[in-house]
């Protein structure tokens, strides 16, 4: 009986336990304590102060109209009795001050029940405000790494921004580069062009020309010789000349080919200043060289790839000629002339020798040599310049095998008689060169008088 009665308190006080644990828990719903939301870092105003202050209001507001209780006896009973109609006296005095302060009372007790409400609902809303937290934490994470992200990406894109800027410069750069060079390459490769062109189209104008004066040449030529026939028609015939004797040939007492070392130069000397004459024979193959001496422009024609022969009358220059291996002869020049076929040689050169012939044998010797080129031929003549006073004082005369100088007229005008036209003069050897003082005279003067020493005269077969 014992135990049961001991069972049956301990179950009743297990209730009440319960009981007053769950009356804690709703006045704590209710009414939730400041560190309701301490997890949250959210601290509530403590209300109890105010609470207090409001209970010590409302027993101020319940004791107004009582008087203060004292001792009994008549005196007691007097001045209670005097207090109640002093009060009665003055309640339509304080009943508005009475009426206002339950209103302010009245305020009071809403300010605490919102208060209170609005702790209620904090400490319900504290689970949404701890996520809220958390995604508020998490959302100042993720705007710290985007941010982060955001500044390099920023960094990255400004950089390859300044890249791409930096190859588009560099590429422009080039492109600009490489359309100057082709530019100019092209401009060079126009000019180029354009001076081919005008080089060209000069050629073909001089040699159009070139053309044009010898077919006048020949026609006038031709002309001239129809009117000498015609004359010589109406005239009874002169007797038949007789054939001109061969040149004499010059027996000399000394070595010539020294003598030609001493005063005419050595082969280098005389073969640096004939090399002009190889623009002149180019294309005009077989040339024949008339006094071909030493043999320096067969060396020349040699060279430059010109088929040449010559012929000389001196047995000493034809066996220095051989052992160069240069085709030469040994035979007179009207002689050898005579047994060649007409129009069978596209030039002939003859230097320093026309100034040994007799004067009378000269046109003869011009015309025999006209005959036997062909048509464009070239006939280069060299000789002392009697233009030059210089070659009386101190070089013709120096050669005892010399007749008479030949004026260069005088040559062009055998020439123009013997068919051949374009007669140019060349003067060469400029006598100041060999003689210093002629540059104290004027040089007007002194190219009239004492010009070149030797000079070259060509014509072109009509």
């Amino acid at each position: 009986m014992a135990d049961e009665n001991n069972n049956s308190a301990a179950a009743k006080t297990e209730e009440l336990t319960a009981l007053v644990q769950e009356i804690r828990d709703r006045v704590r719903a209710r009414y939730p304590g400041p560190d309701a939301l301490k997890h949250l870092h959210i601290t509530l105003p403590d209300l109890m102060p105010l609470i207090h202050a409001r209970d010590a209001a409302e027993g101020k507001v319940a004791a107004i109209g009582t008087v203060n209780p004292r001792a009994g006896g008549p005196l007691n009973a007097l001045a209670q009795a005097i207090k109640k109609l002093v009060a009665r006296a003055l309640d339509w005095h304080v009943r508005e001050q009475v009426e206002f302060n339950r209103h302010v009372m009245a305020c009071i007790e809403a300010t605490l029940e919102a208060l209170n409400e609005t702790k209620r609902v904090l400490a319900v809303a504290a689970p949404a405000a701890a996520e809220m937290q958390d995604a508020r934490s998490n959302l100042l994470q993720l705007r710290t790494e985007w941010e982060h992200k955001l500044f390099v990406n920023e960094t990255q894109f400004l950089r390859s921004v300044a890249d791409l800027q930096g190859a588009f410069q560099h590429r422009a750069s080039l492109m600009e580069s490489n359309f100057r060079d082709i530019a100019r390459s092209q401009h060079a490769d126009y000019l180029g062009a354009l001076d081919r062109s005008t080089a060209e189209l000069q050629k073909k104008f001089w040699d159009d020309l070139g053309k044009t004066r010898r077919e006048y040449d020949r026609l006038i030529h031709e002309e001239l010789r129809i009117i000498r026939q015609r004359s010589s028609q109406q005239q009874p015939p002169p007797p038949a000349p007789a054939a001109p004797a061969p040149e004499p040939v010059h027996t000399l007492s000394f070595d010539y080919g020294r003598f030609a070392e001493r005063f005419r130069g050595n082969e280098d000397y005389v073969k640096k200043n004939i090399q002009f004459y190889r623009s002149r024979f180019e294309g005009r193959a077989p040339v024949l060289d008339l006094g071909c001496g030493r043999g320096e422009f067969l060396e020349l024609m040699r060279d430059a790839g010109i088929e040449a022969r010559g012929i000389d009358l001196s047995e000493e220059s034809i066996a220095r000629c051989r052992q160069k291996g240069l085709q030469v002869e040994q035979a007179d020049l009207h002689a050898y002339l005579s047994d060649l076929p007409d129009r069978s040689l596209g030039g002939i050169f003859c230097s320093q020798v026309i100034e040994h012939l007799d004067p009378a044998s000269l046109p003869g010797i011009i015309k025999l040599a006209a005959d036997k080129l062909s048509r464009d031929g070239l006939l280069a003549l060299e000789t002392p310049n009697p233009e030059c006073l210089a070659i009386f004082a101190s070089h013709f005369y120096l050669d005892p095998t010399h007749t008479r100088p030949v004026p260069h007229p005088l040559a062009a005008f055998y020439m123009e008689e013997s068919g051949l036209g374009q007669i140019e003069v060349q003067r060469l050897s400029p006598a100041v060169e060999s003689m210093p003082a002629l540059a104290s005279l004027p040089e007007d003067f002194r190219n009239a008088f004492f010009g070149g020493l030797d000079y070259a005269i060509f014509g072109i077969k009509l």
